[in-house]
């Protein structure tokens, strides 16, 4: 019975808004009423005429800079204000409607109709109720109506009052933030989680922190996300989120037992709570047993059209026959070189007929334009193809590609990266078994071993570091020209794995006589490996260099909040810059923090 009121109450009330915006006056919305509008609540005319004066009093008008005008509700002895011209207790009073009128139901479905002008006229007034707001935001995002549902969600949270903010504000929130991301609005997303962290409602407030953690995670920025993430659990103690956040945390920081024993802790707490549901506990008690391997099957199960595609993927690789052997010659320069062969480049064209996207051919990692907006065919064919990954490049755009949306992520090391790691190191144990000699990036085809070596580093990184390492250093090995960049993540390796003697012996081997011309990532690199070992006056000595290279990565490593520092479009920061300083902050501060006494000790030789 109410689901029949709730269908008939909204076709009715639709109808109604289409008459009053005709010329928003009350005697022809009741003309309406009794003729068209009854039909719309089954015949009952004493129902809609009941219902219309209720309507029109909280619909806004565009006459009245979008204020309502609400009708006087008669006695029982005065005539009714449905204007039949009888009495109120023997017409509208005496009507009961067999459910109740949401006070904002008009405001609702005016917000869901306008468009341009009329809108954005309507949202500047400030009327809006707070729900009305909340549901059409809900309405347009779910509709795919992206513009318009940013729009009237921004209304929402731009109320100077936000005691009246709805509880059901949360998914608006997450919406809101999620189209800013979407939509490449990152200085409103970062504004809206600084005005929600300062003045926002509690409840949004831990959400804010959650999600602050999880952006902070995808921009490697694991200290921030630790600071988050313990400010998310003392506003939200008991939220369900923390546990899979945290999780996630531990993962990233490379603490892959202890987020197993925190999932474990979790799931005993909240089963004693008895808030969640089945499908809720089972999670976690996944997530207690096997992180990694929950929130990978968890990120494939999101990937919806990708999920079958990427599932099969994984199989694919973990059945993946040994690699075949390459063709290595050496140069009239004693150097070593690959070139691929006429059977690996047919295998790359059919590939490539698939894939589509180019490798970017000077650049050490990335591609021309985005291989995963046509990810659902390429991933299909592959797998119906396997051999297709006997030619270096098909496995370098596949390494770049997954690289570029997992590498994030060290859950999905495992299944994603290791396999293809199998392959590669095989490739270059056979370059390595043609005797001394380097692998130039500019000779035959090296860049394509190279360059697929790099993204797999980075993709096994956070889920695999000591294999990400070894991997470095072979690559290194090979190529000591470190062409790509690779000794500043080894020595960043080094130090997370408490190997300080080894990453200050890299630092020394790899920094210029002139420190002016050496990364800031190896110069303070050293200063973390010299204060481990309890080399003060060495390491005083060291940070004072770096500090003539870069003056602002001091005072950026000590400070809890700085003020983020972009880089160019891209994405390279300028040596010296305070984006550099801002980068290097963002990858190794968590490695000071753990380090006792030595962020106390960069804040002693601040300046003064």
């Amino acid at each position: 019975m109410l689901a029949v009121w709730v269908e008939q109450l909204l076709g009715f009330s639709s109808g109604a808004l289409m008459v009053i915006r005709q010329d928003e006056r009350y005697p022809t919305l009741m003309a309406w009423v009794r003729g068209e509008g009854a039909e719309l609540m089954g015949g009952n005319i004493a129902q809609a005429q009941a219902l219309a004066p209720k309507l029109w009093s909280q619909t806004p008008l565009e006459r009245l800079d979008f204020a309502c005008e609400p009708l006087a509700r008669p006695g029982r002895n005065e005539p009714c204000w449905c204007d039949s011209g009888r009495k109120t207790k023997h017409c509208c009073g005496a009507v009961t409607l067999p459910g109740q009128v949401p006070s904002h139901l008009m405001w609702m479905l005016s917000l869901s109709d306008w468009k341009g002008c009329d809108l954005k006229a309507s949202l500047a007034s400030g009327r809006a109720p707070a729900q009305a707001l909340l549901e059409a935001g809900l309405i347009a995002a779910e509709s795919g109506q992206r513009g318009r549902a940013q729009q009237i969600l921004e209304s929402l949270f731009e109320r100077a009052d936000w005691s009246h903010l709805p509880e059901q504000a949360e998914p608006a929130f997450e919406i809101l933030v999620d189209l800013y991301q979407e939509r490449g609005f990152t200085r409103k997303r970062t504004a809206l989680l600084d005005e929600i962290l300062v003045r926002g409602p509690l409840f949004l407030r831990g959400v804010a922190l959650e999600r602050l953690c999880l952006m902070h995670l995808d921009n490697d920025d694991l200290d921030s996300a630790r600071d988050a993430f313990v400010k998310a659990q003392q506003a939200l103690p008991d939220s369900p989120t923390l546990a899979y956040i945290e999780a996630m945390l531990l993962l990233h920081e490379g603490h892959d037992e202890e987020a197993a024993e925190r999932a474990g802790f979790w799931f005993r707490r909240l089963c004693r709570q008895g808030d969640l549901d089945d499908d809720q506990l089972q999670f976690l008690a996944d997530l207690a047993e096997n992180p990694g391997a929950t929130l990978a099957e968890q990120l494939l199960n999101a990937e919806e059209d990708l999920a079958d595609p990427l599932a099969s993927l994984q199989a694919l690789l973990e059945s993946l026959p040994t690699a075949p052997k390459l063709t290595i010659q050496r140069t009239g320069e004693g150097s070593l070189e690959y070139r691929t062969t006429a059977r690996e480049d047919t295998l790359f064209a059919a590939w490539f007929a698939h894939f589509k996207s180019v490798v970017i051919g000077d650049a050490p990692m990335g591609f021309e334009e985005d291989p995963w907006e046509h990810a659902g065919e390429w991933l299909g064919e592959l797998c119906s193809h396997p051999e297709w990954l006997d030619s270096p490049p098909v496995v370098q755009s596949l390494a770049l590609a997954l690289t570029s949306r997992f590498g994030s992520l060290p859950w999905m090391a495992p299944s994603l990266f290791s396999p293809l790691a199998d392959r590669v190191e095989r490739w270059l144990e056979q370059v390595q078994a043609e005797g001394d000699g380097t692998l130039k990036w500019e000779d035959g085809d090296n860049a394509i071993l190279l360059r697929t070596g790099l993204a797999l580093v980075v993709g096994m990184e956070r889920g695999a570091r000591q294999r990400s390492r070894e991997l470095a250093e072979r690559l290194l090995l090979l190529d000591d020209q470190d062409s790509l960049g690779l000794c500043e993540l080894v020595l960043d390796q080094l130090l997370r794995e408490g190997r300080d003697q080894d990453a200050l012996e890299l630092s020394e081997r790899e920094l210029t006589e002139d420190d002016q011309s050496s990364s800031l990532g190896l110069l303070m690199g050293r200063v973390l490996a010299l204060f481990r070992l309890e080399r003060r006056e060495e390491a005083r000595q060291a940070l004072a260099a770096t500090r003539r290279q870069n003056p602002h990565a001091l005072a950026m490593l000590c400070a809890d909040n700085p003020r983020p520092a972009r880089t160019g479009r891209d994405g390279i920061a300028e040596s010296g810059s305070r984006a550099e300083a801002w980068q290097y902050r963002t990858l190794m501060r968590d490695q000071w923090r753990i380090t006792p006494g030595a962020l106390e000790w960069l804040r002693e030789h601040l300046p003064g």
